[in-house]
């Protein structure tokens, strides 16, 4: 961007902010950002961010990092970056190398600042300095030991925060010396310099492993990537301990965004994409299906990794639609049957390719995909197509490919929104449930009522307690499902745990199987008695299945098992937010009083004696026994 660019920008950004446009002044902002990630340019992000703050839509989070190195040059261009993705972050750096004293002590500045996660940044050189600076004096006996000593220390530091903390806890693992102390000969030894940080990385994993909650952020592949010898810079180290060259700075915000992204639930769910000149090259219509360009040499090679990036995305559980101005017939007839096609039209949840407004299509297919359009992300070579977008639904992510087909792929696999954390059985099987659904509408179109249509699902749901194996959906389904979420509390899996770990609270999830297909765990309530009442903390159904009663029979499973402990009445929150009205009326419809109101919501109430929920007829209820952990 030209500076007289970045001058207008700025300038526009100013305006919309004096003329009290909120939306326009955030996406600008979000564009400068996109386009010059300088420390000067994240100066201005914060600043007007902070102007902007309380009439956004941020998920506010806290953050603390603990180092062994200076981390004060990233922090503009950490809030810059987590702005600019709808993120509020509240971050608190550790004191020069007091990551230890911070983690053992449980009255220090880190547990007080009760953060939601914690990265802890520390380099080979400062943990394992005798394998750093040492190695070609020791003997293969001191290069176990030291290893030894290293990953005992990670195990005591996690094993500390853990019993002190419920929080995300990143680890960054160890970096490799750009140059072994003993040269090529290194490569040549069993007891070699790298060998022994492997060593000490693969364990760190395994550490890792045994904690719900622990991530290991690979720090020495994120140098690699970046080339080591660029990496470092040894002025800057000697002279202020930042080792981090100017130019890598943001490669280190970007990859801590990798995790942030999951953590604060700001992914995307589906990728939509162009056909023409991004799907594949040319032109289909001007082309023909033998003229496009998708093959195994340049120029269609470069198509076929951007469809190996999105096969990647596929199979990690993230759904892709078509957005495109084609004919409709033409565009699947290349789908099916062009020889350089590595996606098939089954792999694609929804399509709209017609010649109508690219953002009427991305709303409709976020209704037919029962999604918000902030859980979409678009991919258009187009830069008029992709400003309409930004103007019109600036809540969608659009994807900025550049303008060589080459970097297309390159552009979503950075794309930080499509990271995750873990993946269930659910996510691998999320484009199956879609196409079933597609066959559901089918059959609901040709039967007359709707209860005619709800008996002939033949549904069968299974309610059963929280255990070691529903345990990671469970907690996926607490952090991202908005729409029928009736409080829209978050827990994370430590958190979960240790608020059932407690006298007379409860969790159950709920299965769905129909005619079309197993729908996988889909709804989730957190219950816990008080006195003759029992109150539901959170009750949440998946998109996927709203509008087929399955709420109403996982409630009346809720009602009976209070009952069975004693209590007398029912009761729930409904706490709004801009996401969940499909929940506003369930309670009042099943039957429940208000009870009173405050600022976040309303208490609902149902007498058990009085009012019983009645599992609908359609649907076929069974508990699954077993002990929650």
């Amino acid at each position: 961007m030209a500076a007289m660019d970045g001058r207008n920008l700025r300038q526009e950004i100013d305006r919309w902010i004096a003329e009290g446009g909120v939306a326009a002044a955030a996406g600008l902002l979000a564009r400068l950002w996109a386009e010059d990630k300088s420390a000067a340019t994240a100066s201005f992000v914060v600043s007007r961010y902070e102007h902007l703050r309380p009439n956004l839509d941020l998920v506010s989070y806290r953050l603390a990092i603990l180092r062994s190195f200076t981390v004060e040059p990233l922090l503009p261009l950490l809030q810059a970056s987590a702005f600019s993705s709808g993120i509020d972050l509240a971050i608190h750096v550790s004191e020069f190398n007091t990551y230890v004293q911070e983690i053992i002590d449980p009255g220090s500045p880190l547990y007080t600042f009760a953060p939601d996660a914690v990265i802890l940044a520390v380099q080979t050189r400062d943990v394992a300095t005798d394998l750093w600076q040492d190695f070609s004096s020791l003997g293969a006996g001191q290069v176990h030991a030291a290893a030894a000593r290293v990953t005992g220390e990670f195990r005591g530091w996690l094993a500390a925060f853990r019993a002190r903390s419920s929080a995300q806890f990143i680890i960054h693992n160890l970096e490799q010396p750009d140059t072994p102390s003993q040269g090529v000969l290194d490569s040549q030894m069993q007891n070699s310099q790298r060998r022994a940080v492997e060593q000490i990385n693969c364990q760190l994993r395994a550490i890792a492993a045994e904690y719900l909650g622990v991530y290991v952020l690979d720090y020495d592949a994120l140098v690699a990537r970046h080339g080591r010898a660029r990496w470092r810079d040894e002025r800057k180290w000697q002279t202020v301990r930042l080792p981090v060259s100017a130019q890598c700075l943001n490669h280190v915000v970007d990859e801590w965004l990798r995790f942030l992204h999951p953590l604060t639930g700001k992914v995307a769910k589906a990728l939509v994409v162009d056909l023409d000149n991004t799907l594949w090259g040319g032109i289909l219509g001007e082309d023909g299906i033998h003229g496009i360009r998708l093959g195994p040499d340049y120029p269609g090679a470069a198509y076929q990794e951007l469809q190996r990036a999105l096969l990647d995305l596929y199979q990690r559980g993230i759904l892709l639609a078509i957005c495109s101005k084609n004919d409709y017939d033409e565009a699947m007839q290349a789908l099916r049957s062009h020889p350089g096609m590595l996606l098939k039209p089954a792999q694609f949840a929804a399509a709209r390719i017609n010649w109508a407004d690219k953002a009427q299509n991305l709303r409709e297919i976020a209704a037919e995909l029962n999604l918000g359009s902030d859980s979409l992300a678009f991919l258009d070579d187009s830069p008029a197509e992709r400003q309409q977008i930004r103007t019109l639904l600036p809540e969608v992510f659009v994807i900025e490919p550049g303008a060589d087909p080459l970097d297309f792929a390159r552009a979503v696999r950075d794309c930080p929104r499509f990271e995750r954390l873990r993946i269930t059985a659910d996510d691998l099987k999320r484009s199956d449930h879609y196409r079933a659904q597609q066959e559901r509408r089918q059959l609901e179109q040709s039967i007359g009522s709707r209860e005619d249509f709800y008996r002939s699902l033949q549904q069968e749901a299974e309610v059963a307690p929280l255990s070691g194996s529903t345990l990671p959906r469970i907690v996926q389904l607490i952090n991202k499902t908005n729409q029928f979420n009736l409080t829209t509390r978050r827990y994370t899996e430590q958190q979960l745990l240790e608020l059932l770990s407690q006298p007379r609270w409860h969790c159950f999830s709920i299965r769905l199987r129909d005619r079309f297909a197993d729908n996988g765990l889909v709804g989730v309530a957190v219950t816990h008695e008080q006195e003759d009442a029992c109150e539901i903390d959170t009750l949440l159904l998946s998109c996927r299945v709203i509008g087929r009663t399955v709420e109403t029979a996982f409630l009346s499973f809720l009602a009976q098992h209070a009952r069975q402990q004693g209590a007398r009445r029912l009761q729930g929150w409904f706490r709004p937010t801009g996401k969940n009205a499909p929940a506003r009326e369930f309670y009042p419809n099943s039957g429940f009083q208000a009870l009173r109101q405050n600022g976040e919501g309303t208490l609902w109430s149902l007498d058990l004696c009085e009012k019983p929920v009645s599992c609908p007829e359609w649907i076929r209820l069974h508990l699954v026994r077993g002990e929650q952990r």
